[in-house]
């Protein structure tokens, strides 16, 4: 198999084990086998241009479109926004340049991506919208839109039907003098 192709696969296997039972993003496999584009669903708080009001208001659905071209990994993915959002790095991109090199996994691209969209991490010094860059240094206060850890707990592991094991360990003085007592200590743990 092709070291693009394995790089393919061992994407599609982290992101299922990662975002299978995720609360807040949602993975969707939409071309290639293995999976080279995916429609990422994120249900958190950021921004968008309301039109009819004339400034930026939350938003809960965000969906980015990412691609794995015939360069990836050697260069950053495509990410193209699908739904409307009001943010310094985003236009219809998504600036990732500050966080690409060839060892970084996707499942770290697609969180950095959901931590941009709630304002928990932006660049207004190097913006794609220049509009989203002036309102955001004026409204530092309203950071971040939301605050939602994307970063999914250890599953945990129950050993319920697993014998236990029972052992004890003795512990003797060594045959060297010492100042201390000599005792013998036995430990049991059961």
């Amino acid at each position: 198999m092709k070291a693009r192709l394995k790089r393919l696969e061992s994407d599609f296997n982290s992101l299922k084990l990662e975002f299978s039972r995720h609360p807040y993003i949602d993975i969707e496999p939409i071309a290639g086998e293995p999976p080279e584009k995916y429609l990422i669903t994120y249900k958190m708080k950021g921004y968008k241009m309301d039109e009819k009001i004339g400034r930026p208001t939350l938003t809960n659905r965000h969906q980015v479109e990412v691609y794995l071209h015939a360069n990836y990994p050697r260069e950053k993915p495509k990410c193209q926004m699908k739904t409307p959002i009001f943010h310094p790095n985003f236009r219809y991109q998504v600036c990732i340049g500050d966080f690409w090199g060839a060892g970084e996994r996707l499942v770290d691209i697609i969180i950095q991506i959901g931590d941009m969209i709630q304002y928990k991490n932006y660049n207004p010094k190097s913006p794609l919208n220049i509009e989203a860059s002036r309102w955001a240094k004026e409204n530092q206060h309203r950071f971040p839109a939301d605050n939602i850890d994307l970063w999914q707990p250890e599953p945990d592991v129950n050993f319920s039907g697993a014998k236990k094991d029972h052992f004890s360990i003795t512990l003797m003085p060594s045959k060297r003098k010492s100042s201390s007592a000599n005792q013998e200590v036995d430990i049991k743990l059961l």
